[in-house]
């Protein structure tokens, strides 16, 4: 039992998967807002859950290993994934990153960028403003696809999304990991919801706090493990949704160990992230094993003239090929929805 274990913990540090031996109170929001409605295919019957871990530096795995993680640790186990996965190039915040998962397009100002280079709340603006262009997300895509969307988050700035798509519910629950995690379950079971967001932003305000990978932080990254573990067990109690859901779980960024910081993108620590699928139809594997067109990393940092590597930002392209839709117009991350979950 100790090797299988000390096995875990050596693939999650070396080779990035686990092996197969192994607001205010609140905020709630509901309205159209303009977005791109590109002809799209016509949805599947599959469901996406995404899961953002804000602030998640995947040597916490290893170092609190899957007798304190055992969410986590299933996931990797059952599903396809990657502790080397890659933020955005240019920044290591949040705000950013987050906005390039939902559109599949780089941080920036340019044609093919998102446009949002911030990471605060700015009342009234939208990423179509900051772009200065048109920008379409997954939650457009679905929409322009006749399914119903959702996001909650921990992070007022949130706000931004839905003032800029489409989305049938938006839930901030500043700071309330828990309560937040409550409700999305409750949604999820109540609603047939066919692209859920899913914003966790625990880790991230400790690591700020007392420190990325201190004490305090390790127990932060426990209890996501348990919230995480809640919305798992919903989707397998929930007979629906246990045939029809794939949850993809990732984050915007890690963070220095020792330090209350992440923003320096040239660091390791702040650049590496986990990225893992699981759920139905999702094989047991390493998605750079699944995936020979995007190259392992290392420990470096991939350039755009670079091989790519798997990034958060291919998140939107993965979801919306799940869901038997169209690539993210204007994407330029996975546009071809190269990235597979299954052999």
């Amino acid at each position: 039992m100790a090797a299988l274990v000390l096995a875990l913990v050596l693939a999650l540090l070396v080779g990035g998967t686990v092996p197969r031996a192994e607001g205010p109170p609140g905020h709630d929001t509901r309205h159209d807002a303009p977005y791109d409605a590109t002809p799209v295919a016509a949805l599947n019957q599959k469901r996406v859950v995404a899961i953002s871990l804000d602030g998640l530096n995947p040597d916490a795995l290893a170092k609190l290993g899957p007798a304190r993680l055992p969410h986590l640790f299933q996931l990797f186990r059952q599903g396809a994934g990657t502790t080397n996965a890659r933020t955005q190039v240019e920044m290591t915040v949040t705000l950013p990153n987050h906005t390039s998962m939902v559109t599949g397009r780089p941080i920036g100002v340019a044609d093919d960028a998102h446009g949002v280079t911030w990471n605060s709340e700015r009342a009234g603006t939208t990423v179509q403003g900051a772009a200065g262009h048109s920008v379409s997300s997954v939650f457009s895509v679905v929409r322009a696809g006749g399914g119903r969307t959702a996001l909650f988050s921990t992070k007022s700035k949130f706000r931004l999304f839905a003032r800029s798509w489409p989305i049938d519910r938006t839930i901030i629950r500043e700071g309330d990991d828990t309560t937040l995690t409550r409700l999305f379950r409750a949604d999820i079971v109540a609603n047939t919801r066919r692209f859920a967001f899913l914003h966790l932003g625990l880790a991230d305000v400790v690591g700020h706090s007392s420190g990325w990978m201190g004490s305090a932080y390790l127990k932060a990254v426990v209890r996501l493990d348990a919230l995480v573990g809640s919305v798992m067990a919903t989707i397998r109690d929930t007979d629906r949704l246990r045939r029809s859901t794939v949850v993809i779980v990732t984050s915007d960024h890690g963070g220095t160990p020792g330090t209350k910081s992440h923003e320096d993108p040239a660091r390791v620590e702040n650049y590496r992230i986990p990225f893992v699928v699981w759920g139905v139809g999702v094989d047991h594997a390493g998605l750079y094993t699944l995936n020979p067109d995007f190259r392992g990393p290392g420990t470096r940092r991939p350039g755009f003239a670079d091989p790519q590597p798997i990034r958060n930002g291919d998140l939107a392209n993965l979801a919306t090929r799940i869901l038997g839709l169209g690539p993210v117009p204007g994407s330029v991350w996975n546009p071809r929805q190269r990235l597979t979950w299954h052999r």
